[in-house]
C-alpha cells in the first residue's frame, strides 16, 4: 500500500484523477521520464538504468543493470563476480546484478526534462482514454454548453469531461448560439491526433434520425423505424419510415398528436421544414412519396441497373416537385438512391404525338408490297425468318441472308434487288432469261 505522505505517491494520484486516467499510465509515463532524465544526467557513465516504482513507500528507484562476468572489459554494463558477491549473496556468472542509483543526484534540467517527458506521456494516454471512450459513440446525440468561439467560426462545445469541435462547416446556416447556451449535435468523428478529437456535427441526416428518436417512443422501442434521412440543414430535410406492426402508421407516429413530436424536431432544428415519408421497397412508389408535397401521376423505371426513373406530374404540379432550386427533387434522389427525371404531362403528350407523326410519315414499306414481285413461297420464307417490311430485305446482306434461309448468293441477291426496285417504285422489266429466283422456284 503506498504510503500517504509520500509527495510521489500523492501527485500520481491527482494526476490520475484530475486527467481520468488510469494511475498505472501515470506511473509508466514517471518511470520512462525519470530513466530518459537520468540518461541524460550522467550520459558519459553509459549504464543501462531501469528505473521502477515501489508501491509499498511511494518512492522511485533507479538502478543500473549489469551483467556478472569473470573478467570487466565494459565497467559500465559488466560487474566481477567477486563485487557482485558483495552486494547480492550467491551471484553467479551470466547474473544480472541491480546496482541502486541516488535519485537525488538528477540536476534542475534533467528534472525539467522529466516534469516535460511525464506531462507528454500523460497527455497521451488521456487522448487515448478520450479515443476509446468515443469512438463506439460516433453517430451518437451528445449535449454539451457552447465554451468559445474561434477565430474561423469553429465552436468549442463542453462535454463536462473533455472539450469537442463543432466546425463552422458544421453548423447550420440558419442557427445562432451564444457562449453558455446549451447545444445538442451528432459525434461525426473521434481521432487520435492533438488538438480537439472529438468533432461534432449539426448538419448531418444522422442528427434527424437520433431527435425523431427522442421524441418517438415507437422508433425508440424498434416498432417505427426510420430507413432513410436526407437534408439541407436549415432549410428542409426528407425521412424515410416503416413500421413492424401492420398496426402502427409510421408516420402518424413520428408527426403525434396535432404534430406534436415533429413540431418538437423543427424548433430543435430552427425551423428547418421536414416531410415524413412512408418507406416503400419498390422504388416507384417511394419516389412518388418522396417527391411529397407533389402529387405524381405515374412512376416509369426507366433502367434498373443505372437505376434511373421517370417521374410524370401534371403541369401545375412540375414547380412543386421540382422545388425551389431543384431542392425538392434533390432530396428525393438523395433518399431513395436512384435518379429521376420528372417530366410534365403535356411534355409527354407532345413527345408521343411527335412520335406518332414521325411514325406516320416515315412509316416502312409492308413486306406484301412484293406480292407479285416475288413468288408467294419466297415470302413465306422471308416471314418465317422474321422479315416484315421491304426495307428489311433491301437493307440486307446477300451472303447473310442466302446463310439464314438456305438459298443460293444468286437467289438471295435476286430478291434484295427486287425489294430495292420495289421501293424505288420502279416496275421490273420482261428478263431476256428467267431469273434466278423463277428458277430457284422452278427448282
Amino acid at each position: 500500500m503506498a504510503n500517504p505522505r509520500s509527495p510521489i505517491a500523492e501527485s500520481i494520484e491527482l494526476l490520475s484523477r484530475e486527467k481520468n486516467i488510469d494511475p498505472e499510465a501515470v506511473i509508466t509515463a514517471l518511470k520512462e521520464a525519470i530513466r530518459r532524465a537520468y540518461e541524460k544526467q550522467f550520459k558519459a557513465t553509459g549504464e543501462e538504468i531501469d528505473v521502477e516504482y515501489n508501491p509499498e513507500t511511494g518512492q522511485i528507484e533507479i538502478f543500473a543493470r549489469k551483467v556478472v562476468v569473470e573478467q570487466v572489459t565494459d565497467p559500465a554494463r559488466e560487474i566481477s563476480l567477486e563485487e557482485a558477491n558483495r552486494l547480492v549473496e550467491g551471484a553467479e556468472v551470466g547474473d544480472i546484478v541491480e546496482i541502486p542509483r541516488p535519485f537525488e543526484g538528477l540536476g534542475r534540467i534533467a528534472a525539467q526534462m522529466a516534469k516535460q517527458t511525464i506531462m507528454q506521456k500523460v497527455r497521451e494516454a488521456e487522448r487515448q482514454r478520450i479515443y476509446e471512450e468515443y469512438i463506439g459513440r460516433v453517430g451518437e446525440l451528445i449535449s454539451g454548453f457552447v465554451k468559445r468561439f474561434e477565430k474561423r467560426g469553429d465552436m468549442i462545445v463542453d462535454l463536462g469531461t473533455v472539450e469537442a469541435l463543432l466546425p463552422r462547416s458544421e453548423q447550420s446556416r440558419a442557427e445562432r448560439y451564444s457562449v453558455g447556451e446549451r447545444i445538442r449535435a451528432v459525434i461525426k468523428e473521434v481521432n487520435r491526433g492533438a488538438g480537439h478529437q472529438i468533432i461534432l456535427s449539426r448538419t448531418a441526416p444522422e442528427l434527424v434520425m437520433r431527435l425523431f428518436e427522442l421524441e418517438v417512443p415507437e422508433i425508440y422501442d424498434g416498432t417505427v423505424q426510420i430507413k432513410a434521412c436526407a437534408r439541407e440543414p436549415g432549410e428542409r430535410a426528407k425521412i424515410a419510415v416503416t413500421s413492424t406492426d401492420p398496426d402502427v402508421d409510421p408516420v402518424g407516429a413520428c408527426v403525434g398528436m396535432k404534430g406534436s413530436r415533429v413540431q418538437a424536431v423543427i424548433r430543435e432544428l430552427h425551423g428547418e421544414k421536414i416531410d415524413i415519408i412512408e418507406w416503400s421497397e419498390n422504388p416507384a412508389k417511394f419516389a412518388a412519396s418522396a417527391l411529397s408535397p407533389a402529387r405524381v401521376n405515374r412512376v416509369r423505371i426507366v433502367d434498373p441497373a443505372a437505376r434511373r426513373l421517370e417521374v410524370i406530374v401534371d403541369d401545375d404540379q412540375l414547380s412543386l416537385a421540382i422545388g425551389k432550386q431543384g431542392q425538392n427533387v434533390r432530396l428525393a434522389v438523395k433518399l431513395v438512391g436512384w435518379h429521376i427525371d420528372i417530366r410534365s404531362e403535356s411534355e409527354v403528350k407532345r413527345e408521343v404525338a411527335a412520335q406518332i407523326e414521325q411514325l406516320v410519315s416515315g412509316r416502312e414499306t409492308p413486306l406484301s408490297a412484293l406480292e407479285g414481285r416475288l413468288p408467294e413461297t419466297a415470302l413465306e420464307q422471308l416471314r418465317a425468318k422474321g422479315f416484315t417490311t421491304v426495307e428489311q430485305i433491301a437493307r440486307a446482306d446477300a451472303d447473310q441472308l442466302a446463310e439464314k434461309l438456305d438459298w443460293s448468293l444468286a437467289h438471295a441477291t435476286e430478291v434484295i434487288a427486287r425489294a430495292q426496285d420495289a421501293l424505288r417504285g420502279k416496275e421490273m422489266e420482261p428478263a431476256a432469261s428467267a431469273s434466278a429466283v423463277d428458277e430457284h422456284e422452278r427448282a
